[in-house]
């Protein structure tokens, strides 16, 4: 589980959250390498808005933003 203060964080953040990035940069790169599945549709965009409840999937592991 993610926990976010605010009312959403960008898919590059939350790559940067879970440490799968260390960088933007890093993560506009993997947002584009990873298989990134949000809500159950294939997304590529860092700038996608993630709110509690949605459900990311990268890789094989499963998040779910509280």
């Amino acid at each position: 589980m993610s926990k976010i203060t605010t009312e959403y964080i960008t898919l590059q953040q939350f790559l940067k959250l879970e440490n799968f990035a260390s960088t933007g940069g890093e993560a506009k790169i993997l947002c584009k390498e990873l298989d990134i599945v949000v809500n159950g549709e294939k997304e590529n965009r860092r700038g996608k808005k993630l709110r509690p409840g949605d459900v990311i999937c990268v890789e094989g592991n499963t998040f779910t933003i509280e």
